[in-house]
């Protein structure tokens, strides 16, 4: 780029042209310095030659560590470190080559600190008064405001983010609290039943298993019947918590009423399950629940069906735990019983 453009030929003298020409070039100076120092950009102009200045702004003057009328005739190698005069030195070249605008950025070490710059280089021949030489104009813009606001859009981002999660997990929580028992342990019957209903929809479309469990407890001894409601009460505490402990997430546990309570086993078969359970049994009959310094026990009774091999309703599957859990209770309690596995004619 010529930072002297010539009047068309057929417009005046030769002498009127160049007067022209030096008014332009005057207004066109002033300003590109009234912009650089509005916008507080440092503005250099080079020699290509050897890479002096040949004058420079107010701002750039300050971020390069001299008086403005100082750095005329100094180079980069005589303000910054050889590493980064260097690098400046051949973005000057590759402007030069290019003959067009050029940018590049920059980090360099400034009295002990670590800047970063974008800097604007344009290149070409210039009319001074004397001789005709190649110029290097280089436009600098501190890129630390620019990183300090990126900085606190994304701290102001992740905020946002951590709120949004902390709001969705207070959903949740405000949600499972809904499904749940007054106890909060366990989950409540219409919840379960939507439960029960969306895993046989699954299991129908991707023909797979699901067991379901009902149990009740046994009759109590004589000590907790002595100790009435407070001693029942501790018991279904208990076996809330084991059932939530021997559950998977993706399964659902229930207390039906005041004795009964239903597990729903996802993606388990019908042996299993009953696994399962069996050692579910066996804790329920080894915990020791204490009530006033008193120990007491529980047993309960179990029937265990599964899907498809049960049954192949809701209906049906229901109907199979619950005959299941009277062949329990009918053996005397204390026991875990499976439903019939229902065979289809040929």
């Amino acid at each position: 780029m010529n930072a002297t453009i010539a009047a068309p030929d057929s417009v005046g003298t030769a002498s009127e042209r160049r007067g022209e020409e030096g008014l332009f070039d005057g207004l066109l100076a002033e300003s590109l310095l009234a912009l650089a120092a509005h916008q507080g950009l440092g503005l250099g102009v080079k020699r290509a030659e050897d890479g002096r200045y040949l004058m420079a702004n107010v701002a750039l003057a300050e971020l390069l560590g001299s008086p403005g009328e100082a750095l005329a005739g100094r180079c980069d190698a005589d303000l910054l470190p050889p590493a980064s005069a260097a690098l400046m030195r051949a973005a000057d070249h590759t402007a030069l080559a290019h003959g067009s605008l050029f940018v590049s950025e920059h980090r360099v070490e400034l009295r002990g600190e670590r800047r970063e710059f974008q800097v604007l280089r344009l290149a070409g021949q210039a009319a001074l008064p004397g001789a005709g030489q190649r110029l290097v104009c280089s436009i600098w813009r501190d890129l630390a405001p620019q990183r300090q606001r990126d900085a606190q859009l994304r701290l102001a981002l992740d905020q946002l983010e951590q709120l949004q999660k902390a709001h969705e997990a207070l959903r949740r929580e405000a949600t499972g609290q809904g499904s749940r028992d007054p106890a909060g342990v366990l989950y409540s019957r219409p919840h379960f039943d939507d439960q029960m209903r969306r895993e046989l929809d699954l299991s129908s479309r991707e023909h797979r298993e699901f067991a379901l469990v009902y149990m009740a407890l046994d009759a109590y001894g004589e000590k907790v019947r002595q100790l009435g409601t407070r001693a029942h009460d501790c018991i279904c505490d208990a076996m809330g918590r084991l059932l939530r402990g021997n559950t998977r997430a993706m399964d659902a546990s229930c207390r039906l009423d005041d004795r009964h309570f239903a597990v729903l086993l996802s993606g388990v078969g019908l042996a299993t399950a009953h696994s399962r359970m069996e050692g579910l049994r066996r804790q329920c009959a080894t915990q020791i629940v204490m009530l006033d310094g008193q120990e007491l026990s529980f047993t309960v009774s179990m029937g265990v069906a599964s899907f498809p091999h049960t049954a192949r309703s809701q209906q049906a599957v229901t109907a199979a735990c619950s005959a299941a859990l009277a062949e329990a209770q009918r053996r005397g309690g204390n026991t875990v019983a499976l439903a019939s596995i229902r065979f289809d004619a040929s």
